[in-house]
């Protein structure tokens, strides 16, 4: 063993962990090397590498202790963002940047994109870094879920869309499979699962053929570009459709499975803060909308946009910080519990951004803002567990109930008494189903369009103590779903799985059947 190893060996072995322990060890690092203050990526490493030796035990204390950023995987999986190649976008937005050679409406400096660009786009590189980076930080990628970004994902080539999906299964397999079921057919007991698959594309390229393709791709969420609900403002600044569109890709990816994220952008040319405050009223008060899942842009100028130009010539004036801080503290206070805010402003280095908020940590400045003003955010990500022990005796099932793009939804929480979430399932009825004809098995059929159980992300094998990952949440979760199914005359019950969720629900007695997981209801109505 070399010196370091050797001294971290020793320390390990006779010291019991804490911030302070840990700190002193670097200390001693250090000072016996005559190297700066050593990574903790670094001392997980040799401690791996101990352990594997047999000279260490497994210390699960230590690995958390060790582990970097752990919010990353709070929410019970290990995001993995992928850029698609440059491919040109049918869309004309006047507030949309077109660098050369990337992928439109992203810039070329944003994190995302700078890793996309050390791998040439390619989506196998892509996986397998950041897989290593997980591992390297002390988390347990071992559920990813694979968020596909780079535009229009709908704009690309069939041909292309097929093989990028495929390398990414490949990446989490560590092996090359012939064709895109295979590999997803090893993904089902691969170490690393890809147990949920987002893209994002604008709601009119959603259509029959295109919802087809999605689930034969494995994808399970979809984020669509909505941006405002005033055809007027969609028409000024050249969006290419209008508010029908919205509902219809809505509706139509609802009745898929699908969980739906929509893009809002306030600040666009045309709209005021009175209108957007009303857009965002009528976003969760209107059946037609009510999307799963948010992600709110506020509009910046960008010298890569068409909208550069209106703001040189006086035809735009973006929001005073202040204004646009009020309007986000009203639009979070009145969030429906079953609605996740996923983002609050895009990634962009402030260097890009002409006019328009340059509040990076704009969720924290809204949120202490909130706080001197004594209100609160009832969304999912806020109420989230995250890391917090569980004892599931102290745990209640909430179930709310409201309308949405002609069907019923029920949305199921277990929380406990502050209300922190720790597990949820979103269930639709449709009786009449549209989508039956392009999925037989979906006729009659109740649909799970999310299962979701939040913690720290575990590794598969992994039953901690006290951790909210496989405590039952799920299968209690499910056992109601299937029940409230019956009750309301469905026969069957449909859940649009991840390919790496299939295993645990056949657990439970479902079947692959059309890309969804699907079990006979019998008779029996529990209590």
């Amino acid at each position: 063993m070399d010196k370091t190893t050797i001294l971290v060996y020793q320390f390990l072995s006779q010291k019991p962990v804490s911030d302070k322990n840990l700190l002193a060890l670097k200390k001693m690092l250090a000072k016996k090397t005559g190297q700066g203050l050593v990574k903790n990526s670094e001392i997980l490493r040799i401690y791996r590498q101990l352990v594997k030796q047999g000279k260490l035990a497994k210390n699960l204390a230590l690995e958390e202790q060790l582990c970097l950023k752990k919010t990353r995987t709070l929410s019970g999986v290990a995001p993995v963002a992928v850029l698609t190649r440059p491919y040109p976008c049918p869309g004309k937005c006047v507030y949309c940047p077109n660098e050369p050679g990337i992928p439109q409406s992203y810039l070329s400096l944003e994190p995302a994109v700078e890793r996309a660009k050390a791998a040439q786009f390619d989506p196998y590189l892509q996986v397998k870094r950041r897989l290593k980076q997980y591992r390297q930080t002390g988390h347990q990628p071992e559920k990813i879920e694979l968020i596909v970004i780079g535009g229009s994902f709908s704009a690309l080539p069939g041909k292309y869309k097929r093989w990028f999906i495929k390398r990414c299964f490949e990446a989490a397999n560590q092996q090359v499979s012939p064709t895109l079921l295979k590999a997803q057919k090893v993904n089902e007991a691969s170490k690393y699962r890809i147990i949920g698959i987002t893209l994002e594309t604008r709601p009119d390229m959603v259509n029959l053929a295109e919802i087809k393709l999605m689930r034969q791709l494995g994808a399970t969420r979809v984020e669509i570009g909505v941006q405002n609900l005033d055809d007027r403002i969609l028409k000024l600044v050249k969006r290419g459709h209008g508010q029908k569109a919205s509902i219809k890709a809505t509706r139509l990816l609802k009745d898929a499975g699908f969980k739906v994220c929509y893009h809002m952008m306030p600040n666009l040319p045309g709209s005021s803060l009175v209108k957007d405050r009303s857009m965002f009223k009528q976003l969760f008060s209107d059946q037609y909308f009510k999307p799963d899942m948010l992600k709110i842009y506020p509009c910046v100028v960008l010298k890569e946009a068409p909208l550069y130009q209106w703001y040189k010539d006086k035809r735009y004036q973006a929001y005073r910080d202040k204004d646009l801080l009020e309007l986000l503290v009203r639009v979070k206070t009145d969030l429906p519990r079953w609605v996740r805010l996923n983002r609050l402003i895009r990634d962009i280095p402030k260097d890009y951004i002409i006019a328009g908020t340059k509040v990076s940590n704009l969720r924290q400045v809204l949120v202490k803002e909130m706080q001197a003003q004594g209100l609160s955010c009832q969304c999912v990500r806020c109420r989230e567990a995250r890391n917090l022990p569980i004892k599931k005796q102290a745990l209640s099932l909430k179930i709310s109930q409201y309308e949405a793009s002609g069907g019923q939804e029920y949305f199921l929480e277990f929380v406990d008494v502050q209300d922190r979430l720790y597990g949820l399932l979103r269930l639709r009825l449709v009786k009449k189903n549209r989508l039956a004809g392009v999925f037989p098995v979906l006729s009659q059929a109740a649909l799970v369009r999310e299962l979701h159980v939040f913690g720290q992300a575990l590794a598969l094998e992994d039953k901690q103590k006290l951790k909210i990952q496989h405590k039952g949440l799920g299968a209690a979760l499910l056992k109601r779903a299937e029940t409230i199914s019956r009750k309301n005359g469905f026969k069957k019950l449909a859940i649009i799985s991840g390919v790496g969720a299939r295993e645990y629900y056949q657990r439970f007695g479902y079947r692959l059947e059309q890309t969804y997981m699907l079990k006979e209801l019998d008779n029996k109505l529990d209590n």
